[in-house]
């Protein structure tokens, strides 16, 4: 299927909360094993921006559908019509421009969309658990692992690399500095890699920047 180039120098038109949700419904929704959550699309677009490979040099056709699982016979499967088909690449689309922004002004001017939980027994005390996020970091890091190799192993991005992978169940986790990646268990040290998991996201894209 033909899909619409990306356009890094298009108008940045951040979804909504309700595109947000709508989409995050509809991703939910869909009859295909492989779909996204919304957190995995997030992480998913995130890595193909901060990542080595640049994304002018892919087609969308070759990383897009794998936010909902690949596109499938008879079209516009898994898509109930080509009109949701075409909403979802619109959206998918808008929220790659606007994270590609964020990403490109203040640190604090991006926020991955991890899962929140918020903490009983307090006032609006929350917990992230990034699990999602990273598993869609991950499937961006399967389309090109040989250009991902070289970070994997380098001193300074390996070890956050790790903790992506490990959040998202591909390592076992392993004792750290601090013992938190022990007891992936305890929502507490899970919130604490998610939000190391977004430091190394911010490092490297300024790598990538520089």
């Amino acid at each position: 299927m033909d899909y619409p180039s990306y356009d890094p120098n298009s108008a940045v038109t951040p979804l909504s909360g309700d595109e947000l949700a709508s989409l995050d419904e509809l991703l939910a929704t869909l009859p295909s094993d492989g779909a996204m959550t919304l957190d995995g699309m997030d992480g998913f677009l995130t890595a193909l921006l901060v990542g080595p490979v640049p994304l002018s040099s892919m087609k969308t056709g070759d990383w897009l559908p794998m936010i909902w699982g690949g596109d499938q016979e008879p079209a516009p499967a898994p898509f109930a019509s080509n009109q949701k088909r075409k909403r979802t690449t619109v959206l998918a689309l808008r929220h790659l421009r606007a994270v590609q922004e964020a990403l490109s002004g203040p640190p604090d001017a991006w926020e991955p969309i991890f899962s929140i939980a918020e903490v009983p027994g307090t006032q609006g005390d929350e917990l992230a658990d990034a699990t999602d996020w990273c598993l869609g970091f991950l499937a961006a890091t399967d389309l090109a692992p040989e250009a991902w190799a070289p970070l994997q192993s380098d001193a300074e991005f390996g070890p956050g690399l790790a903790t992506i992978a490990m959040l998202a169940g591909e390592i076992e986790p392993g004792g750290d500095e601090d013992g938190d990646a022990d007891d992936l268990d305890d929502p507490h040290v899970r919130d604490h890699l998610s939000r190391a998991v977004a430091d190394v996201a911010l490092q490297l894209w300024a790598r990538k920047s520089a």
